[in-house]
């Protein structure tokens, strides 16, 4: 039986919709938002958080832009439903229709599961495991070791998943070996990101220094252009995908089988997909670690359930919210992360956040 059917047939009864816009100013200088879903029904209430990145369409909700889903349901039912253009109007990126699918399926679930008694741990048949992460940190402008330094001061075991810039020179990399050589976990290049904040081009002489520094780390999302290829090809081993992946079909089309991919939930938009990706995954012998979405709610939580349950030992990018500042504070929770309880009801598992 497939990993999706386990909970496509779960009832759910949605009886009201309410939502909370959540927004927080960032590091880097622009404010994050994100809507934290609400759905009720039988006394009980399931939550999910849509991460889409444009803000304004997050007033979608307020405006009655997003369809009424009052009504009985299975969440395989509901899920055929969110298929319809208008859970997105007017959608200029293919990417905004399936977070906010994301965010309406996994409100559905966890109130499907609250309403049946059972947690999704209880409902897949699997063992929830305590949950290892990376700290994603950007290293400032210019790039210094200083913010790394901090947070080991804060966790001397914390390791990290950095992205690599075009001011990262030899004495940077220098400093951040001398750290520890099992420090940096994955080597993040973006270079599959397009009008974004995060875009990087970097060249071939900046992959193979960085290649080179750090022998273990994975290398997420490199360019695979004429320069760069000749340094990537005796590492292919060591490449993964983040960006490219939304479905089994982007997996299938790789020109190089992966060992190993990133996963972020909500660029599969809806739970189909990501089951069936699982489930490849596990068939070709593919190993995983989660992604995050600078989720705000809810949403957090939940990526961070998902790794307990498929990829708990992975370099998981799914550190709890209160590592989000430039400067998190001290007393956060330190890898690995307790486990769900998989006797509470539910798909939701509480996150740090301070």
């Amino acid at each position: 039986m497939s990993t999706y059917a386990l909970i496509a047939d779960l009832p759910v009864v949605i009886e009201g919709r309410s939502h909370v816009r959540l927004q927080r100013p960032t590091s880097s200088g622009w404010d994050r938002v994100t809507t934290e879903i609400r759905l009720t029904g039988g006394g009980h209430e399931g939550r999910g958080e849509d991460v889409w990145t444009d803000p304004e369409r997050h007033d979608d909700y307020a405006a009655g832009r997003v369809p009424d889903l009052t009504g009985r349901w299975t969440i395989a039912s509901l899920g055929e439903r969110l298929q319809r253009d208008d859970v997105f109007p007017g959608a200029a990126d293919p990417g905004g229709p399936l977070f906010r699918r994301w965010g309406l399926e996994t409100a559905a679930l966890d109130l499907a599961l609250r309403q049946a008694g059972r947690s999704l741990a209880d409902a897949l048949g699997r063992a929830p495991r305590p949950i290892r992460f990376a700290q994603s940190v950007r290293l400032g402008e210019p790039s210094t070791v200083a913010p790394v330094r901090e947070r080991l001061a804060l966790d001397p075991g914390a390791r990290f998943k950095l992205d690599p810039v075009d001011d990262w020179d030899d004495t940077l990399l220098t400093q951040l070996v001398a750290e520890g050589p099992e420090l940096v976990q994955v080597l993040d290049f973006k270079a599959h990101y397009r009008g974004t904040a995060v875009d990087q081009h970097a060249g071939p002489d900046l992959y193979a220094r960085c290649i080179a520094a750090f022998p273990a780390a994975l290398i997420e999302d490199p360019a695979m252009t004429p320069a760069v290829l000749p340094v990537l090809r005796p590492h292919m081993d060591r490449v993964t995908w983040d960006a490219p992946i939304h479905a089994v079909a982007d997996v299938t089309a790789l020109a190089h089988p992966p060992r190993v991919l990133n996963c972020k939930p909500c660029r599969f938009g809806g739970l189909r997909a990501l089951m069936d990706f699982y489930d490849h995954c596990d068939a070709h012998g593919i190993a995983l670690y989660g992604g995050g979405f600078f989720e705000l709610g809810v949403g957090r939580g939940q990526i961070q359930y998902l790794a307990s349950l498929f990829h708990p030992d992975g370099p998981n990018d799914v550190a709890p919210r209160g590592y989000h500042p430039l400067h998190p504070r001290p007393g956060l929770p330190t890898s690995p992360l307790a486990p769900p309880d998989p006797a509470v009801p539910g798909f939701r598992l509480a996150d740090a956040d301070a």
